[in-house]
């Protein structure tokens, strides 16, 4: 079984096969959020803070983090956000741009082994992060695409992730460090986008044994009641063979049918972190009195002593 080993300073994940599903909280990016991308070009880091705490105490195991801000000096500024949400929070991190200082940038600030994001299939591209991967021995997600663009076939997006793990075993780099991207299309486009995504993720788990990742709203884009899809999107891709998803945590359906497939897939021991959840909690004020008065009578009617554990199953 495959484990990919992620680090801080202090904590360590791991995105593996019999392992418990991976969120990786995609709120740090300021794509598409213009008050965000403002304020961390400003150098006013109060929104990457409050992003970066709500995330963790949602339930995020990682966070990725992105500077992306057009006419911005990102790598200085990505380097920046990585050394604050490191000073705030002990998850591993994801490195997340397409430019390569950048994501030297990012590297160099890093305590730990973070997770680099990303490389695709496109030589030129291989040829500059590779080199990276191998320099600072950090993980790698690989995006199944390639010079002749995505391909609807998944077959097609197969023999690109094949070729990129083998690519990366030629510098040296473990398939275990290889977190593969099977690029999950909107399913309101392309009718047959769930059924692609299930079968390449079940080809990358059984056959290149890789992990693998995905931005997880893909498959809804442009549908109403985005998080019921995305909720089961994701249980189906875990039961597939999903180990990650970049996601927002906050959304608590997404959570839930995260916390469901681990559970049903034998993932959570126990069911201990469903049980911890959803647990109802125990009755307070007059409620408690009136149940601790009945269980105590309940006792002295017995006999003494401890009733059987039994008894009320039994009476029922």
């Amino acid at each position: 079984m495959t484990d990919t080993v992620i680090s801080s300073a202090t904590k360590e994940v791991v995105i593996g096969f019999d392992r418990p599903f991976c969120v990786i909280g995609e709120r740090i990016n300021p794509t598409g959020r213009k008050l965000l991308a403002a304020e961390m070009a400003a150098g006013d880091y109060s929104r990457v803070k409050s992003d970066t705490i709500a995330q963790v105490e949602a339930g995020a195991h990682m966070l990725d983090v992105n500077a992306g801000i057009p006419m911005a000096d990102e790598p200085r500024i990505l380097a920046e956000t990585i050394k604050l949400v490191q000073s705030l929070t002990d998850v591993p991190l994801s490195i997340d741009s397409s430019i390569v200082a950048a994501l030297e940038a990012g590297l160099a600030a890093y305590k730990g082994k973070p997770l680099l994001n990303s490389v695709t299939g496109e030589e030129e591209r291989l040829e500059v992060i590779l080199p990276l991967v191998k320099k600072y021995d950090c993980a790698v997600i690989a995006i199944s695409n390639d010079e002749t663009g995505i391909s609807e076939d998944p077959d097609v997006r197969f023999e690109v992730a094949k070729k990129i793990v083998n690519r990366a075993a030629d510098y040296g780099i473990h398939y275990s460090n290889i977190v593969v991207d099977p690029l999950v299309m909107p399913i309101g486009a392309l009718g047959q986008a769930g059924q692609s995504a299930f079968k390449l993720i079940r080809r990358l788990h059984d056959e290149l044994k890789v992990n693998t990742s995905c931005g997880a709203s893909n498959i809804s884009f442009g549908l109403p009641n985005r998080h019921g899809l995305n909720q089961a999107f994701l249980a189906m891709a875990i039961g597939a063979g999903m180990t990650s998803a970049i996601m927002n945590p906050l959304h608590a359906e997404e959570m839930t049918g995260v916390m469901g497939a681990d559970t049903l897939m034998g993932h959570d021991a126990h069911c201990a972190a469903w049980i911890k959840k959803f647990r109802e909690p125990a009755p307070e004020g007059d409620a408690a009195g009136a149940r601790g008065r009945r269980e105590r009578s309940g006792r002295r009617g017995g006999g003494g002593g401890a009733a059987p554990a039994s008894t009320e199953g039994a009476s029922a």
